[in-house]
């Protein structure tokens, strides 16, 4: 699999996020530190919320809608609610986000 390149690593504000459109749906990218980033899907599965407009903490995202918790790094939830969110590979290469588009399909098949 290759690397699709999704844009620049300072066009995300530290604990941020942007919205990268595929195929199959919206892809939520992640800032959690100066070179650290999380992709994962943008939809909630409890409510379907849009995560990208969540509170970034930690290695977490909580959903704006109903407050759930999710780890950025597994996509469990955190706490007493039961649920996953998809994960994608994503790295920083020369102030770069390269994210694997092809995972992203995989996962939706």
């Amino acid at each position: 699999m290759s690397w699709t390149d999704i844009g620049n690593l300072e066009d995300i504000p530290l604990r941020g996020s942007r919205i990268v459109k595929t195929a199959v749906g919206c892809v939520a990218v992640f800032r959690t530190g100066e070179t650290e980033v999380y992709a994962t899907s943008n939809t909630c599965v409890h409510k379907g919320g849009p995560l990208s407009e969540g509170i970034v903490h930690d290695r977490k995202v909580t959903c704006p809608l109903h407050n759930w918790v999710f780890s950025l790094e597994t996509g469990e939830t955190v706490g007493a609610d039961e649920g996953r969110i998809a994960t994608y590979p994503v790295k920083i290469h020369e102030g770069r986000l390269l994210l694997k588009i092809e995972a992203v399909l995989e996962q939706c098949a």
